[in-house]
């Protein structure tokens, strides 16, 4: 399980980082223009960390699903080799998913300049900012981007439901708490994760760019902040050392992580204004 939680901490820290550094750079040097080929590259490596999550989320769901429901076969079911081999599966099927909608990206025409509207650059942005038939594009989605997601997200879903199922059945009430207790902290991070890509990619496009770019910001800053700290809820030690510094120090980085995205956004706003 630690192994999982280490790859999802380097998943959460690339994805902040892919917008946030280029984001940063932007606002204090006052530069708003983006090359063609650093967009191409930062949709490569976004578009990488957001389906490898996809897996290693489903990944660790089914890792809970052997803890709570087969938990005498825990270790020989789940040993060091094969969270080792899931873990890496889930990076190498993120690379070439990414990589497919990349290379298919390349061959895009766009106009010059063209205006991105939001704080860094995605798939669906410049597919719907090009000039050239973008038929293949979306074809790919839906061919490889849809079903991929839907795969994560019925592993999930399933593991949960035989989850919750083995924890009703429990009688006892303290047993039931701590089975329950075991994979809270997971169920809160896949139903953030869920949550938000949903708001950011499946519900329509909302015509208020500033409740567009706000959802954008949570999916992007916000969720991958709150992980580490949703995870940390559940150890005795951590829980014992959130003092007052402590607090002090996430509101710091929270403010780091979001201040950023939001100040670009009040200027964009009071430029059109």
């Amino acid at each position: 399980m630690y192994l999982f939680l280490g790859n999802l901490a380097i998943l959460d820290t690339c994805i902040s980082s892919i917008s946030v550094s280029h984001l940063s750079f932007d606002i204090l040097s006052g530069n708003i223009l983006i090359l063609h080929s650093t967009c191409l590259v930062q949709v490569f490596f976004f578009s990488w960390f957001a389906y490898t999550e996809f897996y290693l989320l489903a990944v660790m769901s089914y890792d809970r699903y052997v803890a709570i429901c087969l938990p005498l076969h825990y270790t020989t079911k789940i040993s060091i080799q094969l969270c080792v081999q899931l873990a890496f599966t889930s990076w190498v099927i993120g690379f070439v998913c990414s990589s497919m909608h990349s290379l298919c990206t390349l061959r895009l025409v766009f106009f010059n300049p063209t205006t991105i509207p939001g704080f860094f650059c995605e798939l669906y942005q410049l597919i719907e900012l090009s000039c050239s038939d973008t038929y293949l594009n979306y074809l790919l989605i839906f061919v490889v981007g849809v079903p991929f997601a839907l795969i994560a997200f019925s592993i999930t879903f399933f593991s949960y439901f035989y989850i919750l199922k083995t924890i009703l059945r429990i009688k006892i009430k303290n047993g039931r708490h701590k089975a329950f207790s075991t994979c809270s902290s997971h169920l809160t991070v896949v139903f953030l994760f869920y949550v938000t890509t949903f708001f950011n990619y499946v519900q329509p496009k909302t015509d208020n760019f500033l409740v567009g770019q706000l959802v954008s910001v949570f999916y992007t800053f916000f969720t991958p902040l709150l992980n580490p700290v949703i995870y940390s809820l559940r150890n005795s030690e951590l829980k014992g050392a959130h003092s007052l510094r402590l607090v002090n120090l996430l509101i710091f980085h929270s403010t780091q992580c979001i201040i950023c995205p939001l100040f670009l956004l009040i200027f964009s706003v009071s430029s059109d204004l």
